[in-house]
Order: C-alpha cells, then sequence, then structure tokens
C-alpha cells in the first residue's frame, strides 16, 4: 500500500538514511531488506516508488505491517542508493543501526506512523462509506422482499374471495336448480 509522501518528509527521510549509512547499518536491495524485516532487526524502510515491475518491492509493506516495522517510500531508486552510499540505485533500503540519527529517527518514525494513521482513517471511512451504501441495498432488498410477501397475502386474500363467491354462485346454482325442478314437476 503506498501512500503520499510530502517533499519536506522526504528529505527528511533521506537525511536520516544519509546519516545512518555513514554512522550506522542499513541493509541495501530487496532481498537484505526481506530479511532484515523478518529477522525483525529493521527500525525502518523506505521503499522508491519507481521500481518496475512493482511485484519486486509489493511484500514489503505487507511484511512491514505484519511485523510492525514503519515503512516509507522515496521517489527514486537512484536517491536512495546515493543516501545510502552506493553508486547505483537501490529498489529499497532497511536502516538496521541508526548510530548518531536515533533522535531525528524517532522523531521521523512518529510523522510517517501519525501519516500511515491518516491513510488508514480515510480507507476506514471508505469502508464505512461502501459499508452503509451495501446496507442500502439490504435494506432495499428486505424491502423488496416484505412488498412482495404483501403482494402474495393480498393475492392469498384474492383467491379466498373468489373461492367464497365461486360457493356463493354454486349455493345459487343449486338453489335454481331446485327452483327449476319444482316447477318441471
Amino acid at each position: 500500500m503506498e501512500f503520499d509522501v510530502s517533499a519536506e518528509l522526504m528529505d527528511e527521510q533521506l537525511r536520516v538514511l544519509q546519516t545512518a549509512s555513514e554512522k550506522g547499518k542499513v541493509r541495501i536491495g530487496v532481498n537484505e531488506v526481506t530479511k532484515a524485516v523478518e529477522r525483525e532487526k529493521a527500525k525502518l524502510v523506505l521503499i522508491a516508488k519507481d521500481v518496475e515491475p512493482k511485484e519486486i518491492v509489493m511484500h514489503l509493506p505487507i511484511l512491514c505491517k505484519e511485523k510492525k516495522i514503519p515503512y516509507s517510500f522515496v521517489n527514486t531508486k537512484k536517491e536512495l542508493g546515493e543516501k545510502a552510499g552506493i553508486e547505483v540505485g537501490t529498489s529499497s533500503v532497511a536502516i538496521v543501526d541508526e548510530g548518531t540519527a536515533k533522535k531525528e529517527l524517532t522523531e521521523l518514525v512518529k510523522k510517517i506512523n501519525q501519516l500511515a494513521g491518516k491513510e488508514k482513517k480515510e480507507q476506514s471511512t471508505e469502508a464505512k462509506q461502501g459499508a452503509e451504501k451495501s446496507n442500502e441495498g439490504r435494506k432495499t432488498e428486505t424491502e423488496t422482499k416484505k412488498s412482495a410477501k404483501k403482494t402474495e397475502a393480498k393475492a392469498e386474500k384474492g383467491k379466498e374471495k373468489l373461492e367464497e363467491k365461486k360457493e356463493k354462485g354454486k349455493g345459487e346454482e343449486e338453489k335454481n336448480d331446485k327452483k327449476d325442478n319444482e316447477k318441471g314437476e
């Protein structure tokens, strides 16, 4: 699940990454990052948005959520690679030891969690709206069923009245037949 990261937050992420790569430890590349997350060693995971095909990194947000490790996105692999201290781009980086950037990392994680929290709230609101529409559909369906039952009940009453009329009609026919028979005798 990708979310929008402001330019200011993006710059802050890259500064913290650079400090961590110089004074601490980072894991570079999707395989190393995946291992760091699975072993719960990662303190923050950064994922490049321009990775193609997306399937290369699409498991990372899910895995990070499962392990309760904060994650965020940066615009390009090139930026991520440069700030991680390598000359080529990389799809993802995990900060394992923040070095001297402990305070900055803590603040950054708070901001990312707030951002991710807003995204969750928006998704939750969308989900609630979808559920309400679904419930409206159910209400309409229930009302339709009730209406159909009423119609069936009316039809049943109509049949009963028709039967009663037929019975009355038979009774009158029999009376008329008796009168005719009496006249004929």
